[in-house]
């Protein structure tokens, strides 16, 4: 049955934009492939009996990677098939957004205004607005995980102590403060490297990245002790290597069975690069030249 389905999607494609891309999965006879991180191929129903035996699943993507975003629905669906109660939370809406998901879901906001309203991403309609419909019709929760943007830019600018004289109603958006940041992790160090000798305070734009994985870990907090699985929609650098959002929620609860699926794109789908086998339990292959959304 996926099999079928890969071949619809990739018609679907023929006939849409991305003809290159189409050839080259069509030719290995597949559009994508899972692996585990120590190389070995997984099917779909591998990834969703893994999702079974977790409470929170991450799915690390690249924003703007349709099929990324398609894969995330299917995800999504075999896991509500699995658990009714599960929840949806994702980095593409803000904590200052969740009255509004809330009031759409509950019937009390047409769509139309939800989407006037709301900071909706540039591909929020193509991408993630399939997710968000599937979750409001089959009544599971959605919890908008991310920081307010002006606040992460506000840390960008002026450093993680901007925030301290900020109003209680502000810092109800964000993650409790003080909140530890540890400068040494190393995907944070990597940031620092590939933002060295630009414009920008290295360590402000680092301290913004943390406020956000901290923010995004803390939204969970509550679905967690209620004992809820969740699935997290998030960009693959804020789950990548077991570090971001997870470092967070392994600090609160060092218990907590986490499964991180993380994206990439490669040129040919038979084999993992070797290094992307630390990046998640689970690591999505995608074509090089797969469809963008922008």
């Amino acid at each position: 049955m996926l099999k079928v389905i890969k071949i619809i999607l990739i018609v679907s494609f023929i006939t849409s934009t991305n003809f290159s891309f189409c050839l080259n999965a069509l030719a290995q006879g597949e559009a994508y492939q899972f692996f585990s991180n120590d190389g070995k191929k997984l099917e779909f129903q591998d990834v969703l009996k893994r999702t079974q035996k977790v409470d929170i699943t991450f799915f690390g993507e690249l924003h703007n990677n349709s099929l990324a975003h398609w894969l995330q629905l299917q995800v999504l669906k075999g896991m509500a098939a699995n658990d009714p109660e599960l929840v949806l939370a994702a980095e593409f809406f803000e904590r200052d957004d969740q009255l509004n998901i809330d009031e759409w879901f509950a019937g009390k906001m047409t769509e139309k205004n939800f989407e006037t309203e709301a900071k909706l991403w540039n591909n929020y309609k193509t991408d993630y607005r399939p997710l968000m419909q599937f979750a409001k019709d089959h009544n599971l929760k959605f919890i908008a995980s991310n920081v307010p943007r002006k606040y992460a830019s506000l840390v960008s600018r002026s450093g993680i102590t901007s925030l301290d004289s900020l109003s209680l109603e502000a810092k109800s958006y964000f993650a409790r403060l003080p909140f530890e940041i540890d400068m040494s992790m190393p995907g944070y160090i990597a940031m620092k490297d590939m933002m060295h000798g630009g414009p920008m305070n290295t360590d402000f734009m680092v301290q913004a990245q943390a406020l956000k994985d901290a923010t995004m870990a803390e939204s969970l907090f509550p679905s967690i002790s209620a004992g809820h699985k969740i699935l997290h929609v998030n960009g693959s650098y804020h789950s990548k290597d077991g570090e971001g959002i997870l470092w967070y929620l392994k600090k609160e609860f060092p218990e907590l069975k986490m499964l991180n699926i993380h994206t990439v794109t490669q040129d040919q789908l038979d084999t993992l690069n070797p290094d992307y086998k630390k990046s998640g339990e689970i690591i999505l292959v995608l074509p090089s030249d797969s469809h963008e959304s922008y």
